[in-house]
């Protein structure tokens, strides 16, 4: 439904866009600079602006698309080290949650699990 969760694909758009595109402009950028990727796979796909102030977060919902928004009011995100040319990489849901909740991500440690 309207949820975010572990069991979803993080996309992270390795550039920086402008915070006033819509939908719209944000479709365009996955369809032309995000390699192969669909914005309608059911993935979620993740945006930064320049100065970190504000995240946007695109996601199909089966019948439509979702836009997430977070502006802060004071500081900026951190961001995991990357390269803006290369267009997009996945990302964890546990780290996006550290991203969006303030956590140094230097000062993370992920313990090892299993995975299946």
């Amino acid at each position: 439904m309207y949820s975010l969760t572990a069991s979803n694909k993080y996309h992270l758009y390795q550039g920086f866009v402008r915070m006033n595109l819509g939908i719209n402009g944000l479709y365009k950028i996955i369809r032309s600079q995000m390699n192969g990727l669909s914005p309608v796979s059911g993935d979620v796909f993740i945006f930064f602006g320049k100065k970190r102030w504000g995240v946007k977060i695109l996601k199909w919902d089966g019948d439509g698309f979702l836009l997430y928004y977070k502006r802060l009011e004071g500081g900026s995100f951190e961001l995991p080290a990357f390269n803006p040319h290369t267009g997009n990489y996945e990302i964890d849901y546990h780290v996006l949650s550290f991203i969006l909740s303030g956590v140094s991500l230097r000062s993370v440690r992920l313990r090892k699990r299993f995975r299946i």
